[in-house]
């Protein structure tokens, strides 16, 4: 399993400077083809037959969330491939930043999960083209150190804003993450449906968890390293920070059965309409992180499902069990989907998040 401090020196390793043209990324790598990316997934064994068939990895530049990768593509930065997630495709592709997938060039295209490919105006659109390529998928849910937090006391994720956890908390800085939580607490789980009522109802409650945040994580190293270092007890945090911390032994819980339910997401690959590498490469690499075999990898060592569902259903049953994977029925029952919502309302989430980060 990957370090935590192996993480940590590859994300000092990368450099991002924006100046008068396009924003540069220095990352992991060094190869023809620049891949913007989540920390992490930059790991060889996600993308083994891409090294193999070319003897190096790619350049990856790294973002934080995707409203930040999504300015820094404004501003100029040009990238072959990036991983956005379910609710930004929409808004990327609006904008003119993606460009068709050619499925024909895709390996195992079948094979990937018909749930996720059914979502309305997500992977194929009305036209039949194809924009985005679903690689992973998981929770963003409550997590405790059972040392500090009782399994009674984790039942409700109001325990965020209980003051007697002020200082204690951290959950994402990430505007989708935040009204996930925000939303399920109030009782919705569609939240393309949000009145303005409802918006009004989930963002009190984020400024009510606000008093108790050490800090905004941005980065699962970070989050790590307050988890590890006695920082923090509750986190609104996604399956790889469970499994990698219950790894190394450290009393730690993820509620998947919380009263309000938990917010499924599902990210994966787009090549963008200006890539500026080599189309070749960034089908390679396609191909490469959707190959089945890559499922059993991120299953164990991320805690994520794998857009491959032939290669999700060759996985160990007791393993899939393990990660909440054996029955997605059940799995995302009491959840909240973080699917596309109104570019107003976005906005209007986003302008929201920024005031309540600033104590307004």
């Amino acid at each position: 399993m990957k370090s935590v401090l192996r993480r940590l020196a590859l994300a000092l390793a990368t450099v991002c400077m924006i100046g008068a043209g396009p924003l540069h990324a220095f990352g992991e790598g060094g190869g023809d083809l620049v891949v913007f990316d989540w920390s992490g997934y930059e790991d060889p064994l996600l993308h083994p037959a891409y090294t193999t068939k070319y003897g190096a990895e790619p350049t990856f530049a790294f973002f934080g969330d995707e409203d930040e990768a999504f300015e820094k593509m404004r501003a100029g930065f040009k990238a072959d491939i990036a991983h956005p997630c379910s609710q930004s495709v929409v808004k990327w592709r609006e904008a003119g930043m993606l460009q068709p997938l050619d499925t024909s060039r895709i390996a195992g295209w079948k094979d990937l999960n018909p749930g996720i490919m059914a979502m309305k105006d997500l992977a194929v659109t009305a036209d039949g083209k194809a924009w985005f390529m679903p690689f992973d998928w998981g929770n963003t849910s409550l997590l405790y150190r059972t040392d500090k937090v009782t399994a009674d006391e984790a039942q409700s994720l109001r325990i965020f804003a209980d003051p007697k956890y002020r200082g204690r908390v951290t959950i994402g800085d990430n505007v989708d993450d935040a009204y996930a939580l925000a939303s399920l607490v109030i009782g919705l789980k569609d939240w393309t449906k949000m009145t303005d009522a409802q918006f009004q109802e989930a963002s009190a409650f984020l400024r009510d968890v606000h008093k108790n945040i050490r800090f905004y994580w941005t980065d699962d190293t970070d989050l790590n390293q307050a988890f590890i270092g006695n920082e923090v007890d509750l986190v609104w945090g996604w399956n790889e920070t469970y499994v990698t911390l219950k790894g190394q032994g450290l009393p730690i819980a993820m509620n998947r059965d919380s009263k309000e339910g938990i917010s499924t997401w599902v990210c994966g690959y787009v090549v963008m309409k200006d890539a500026p590498g080599k189309l070749d490469e960034a089908y390679d690499f396609l191909n490469a992180v959707n190959a089945p075999a890559v499922s059993d990898y991120l299953v164990k060592t991320f805690g994520y499902g794998h857009g491959n569902g032939a290669g999700m259903a060759a996985i160990d049953h007791k393993v899939l069990a393990d990660r909440g994977f054996d029955n997605l029925d059940k799995f995302l029952d009491k959840t909240l989907f973080q699917q596309p919502v109104a570019p107003e309302l976005k906005q209007r989430m986003v302008a929201e998040f920024e005031k309540i980060k600033a104590g307004y």
